[in-house]
């Protein structure tokens, strides 16, 4: 089985938003069997990454070959997958081959991962592994909840996925537990709290690393090595999501969430999320509202 444009200019690789749409924030999650696309493309689906997104996969039957970063993997029954937001994958899967992919966006996981040691730092490595029974039935939960219109549905999904992003984690240290730790991890935690704190104040790289006593370079290097993208990304990331969710969540005007945000130019603020987003502030707000699931009755 062969990839032939894995190698390709990066800027060549598509990239997607949620399952391969353009849509954002629709619902909790997304689940669905890997047969309802893997079908439409002869089982074979191209390399391509998910800026906001996080994936597992479960192979159940059948199997076939995934590339991970460059990287290949031989895929069987009991096959766990886990792709982190930015890296690039593709799959190559045998006929009739059964499983989940459940995609998670990144406004989930900060709710799920605040106060979990190193949890996201094992999370944030692309990994193929053995998935343990305890994977096998979380799955399963998430993919009849999901697929259903239950009371309380979103809050059971959010449970569900907090849980089966535990056993992940497991199951990724699990299969590396020699791994080199990625350095300094406490440091990217310290990081990640103070975002939280002073993202709204518009802090800089710079801000940041005088609050830790250490160097703007240094910091950038250690969140990199430690999460795969760079202080910056991180700090802009984490505005940008708080952007979706007022403009998903509330009927705030465009002008007052920039102003709310910290922003001193609405326009400026458009143009921020837009380069961010691929849309603007009021056709991402369209989207959400136009993909929104039916309440149940």
């Amino acid at each position: 089985m062969h990839f032939s444009n894995m190698t390709e200019n990066p800027s060549s690789i598509q990239s997607y938003s949620l399952f391969g749409e353009s849509q954002h924030l629709p619902d909790v999650l997304h689940c669905e069997t890997i047969a309802a696309r893997s079908v439409l493309h002869d089982w074979e689906l191209a390399p391509h990454r998910h800026q906001r997104l996080h994936q597992v996969l479960l192979i159940e039957s059948g199997g076939g070959v995934a590339h991970l970063d460059g990287e290949q993997h031989p895929l069987a029954p009991g096959t766990l997958i886990n792709v982190p937001p930015g890296h690039v994958h593709a799959f190559r899967f045998t006929q009739h081959t059964q499983g989940w992919v459940a995609t998670l966006a990144d406004e989930l996981m900060d709710e799920i991962l605040v106060r979990v040691g190193d949890v996201r730092r094992d999370l944030a490595r692309p990994a193929v592994a053995q998935a343990s029974p305890a994977i096998h039935q979380a799955m399963a939960q998430v993919w009849a909840e999901f697929s259903g219109r239950a009371k309380a549905r979103a809050l059971v999904l959010r449970g569900l996925s907090a849980t089966l992003l535990g056993w992940v984690a497991r199951a990724i240290e699990d299969h590396s537990p020699d791994d080199t730790a990625a350095p300094e991890p406490r440091l990217v935690q310290r990081l990640e709290a103070l975002i939280e704190a002073h993202f709204l104040a518009h802090w800089q790289v710079a801000d940041y690393a005088r609050a830790l006593s250490v160097s703007p370079t240094h910091l950038s290097r250690v969140a990199r090595a430690t999460t795969g993208v760079s202080a910056q990304r991180m700090i802009e990331a984490r505005l940008m999501r708080e952007a979706r969710r007022n403009l998903a969540y509330t009927h705030l005007g465009v002008a007052t969430i920039a102003y709310t945000l910290g922003y001193a130019d609405p326009a400026y603020f458009s143009r921020a999320f837009t380069r961010d987003a691929g849309l603007s502030p009021r056709a991402f707000r369209a989207q959400v509202a136009a993909s929104a699931p039916t309440p149940a009755p």
